[in-house]
């Protein structure tokens, strides 16, 4: 199986200059965990909700915020991203997603054309979903 019959096709951008609060909004208003970093339309890196969560005071949000806390928000993505993730093309097998996320600390791959532009994502949660739904046979 391709990874192309597997990735979401329903990916979330943002640019090296946003702030933080645009990666929480999103977050908190989606069911998603990633987010590709996009300069100049091609993939530049990868920010997840829990790269944004580390990165942020506890203390925002809640009764006891200051403004030291809540200036966390106003930090750059680029302040955060993953650069340079590994990539797969769409015509790469799910069996090497897999084996880069057996040897590589990540949750997620790009899934770009030639170019670096991003067509959609793959996460291992994704390919847990479609073992679990006996979409995806291991030999």
């Amino acid at each position: 199986m391709l990874v192309s019959d597997l990735m979401t096709t329903r990916l979330v951008t943002v640019g090296l200059d946003d702030k933080l609060s645009v990666a929480k909004e999103i977050f908190e208003h989606s069911k998603i965990h990633h987010l590709v970093v996009v300069e100049e339309k091609k993939v530049f890196g990868v920010v997840s909700d829990r790269d944004l969560y580390k990165a942020l005071s506890p203390n925002v949000g809640t009764r006891t915020e200051t403004y030291k806390d809540a200036s966390t928000l106003n930090k750059r993505i680029h302040q955060i991203v993953t650069r340079h993730p590994i990539v797969l093309e769409p015509h790469a097998t799910v069996d090497d997603a897999i084996k880069i996320f057996n040897t590589h600390a990540i949750s997620c791959i790009p899934i770009t054309d030639h170019e670096m532009k991003p067509l959609g994502i793959i996460t291992i949660r994704t390919i847990l979903k479609a073992i679990g739904e006996k979409r995806l046979t291991l030999s």
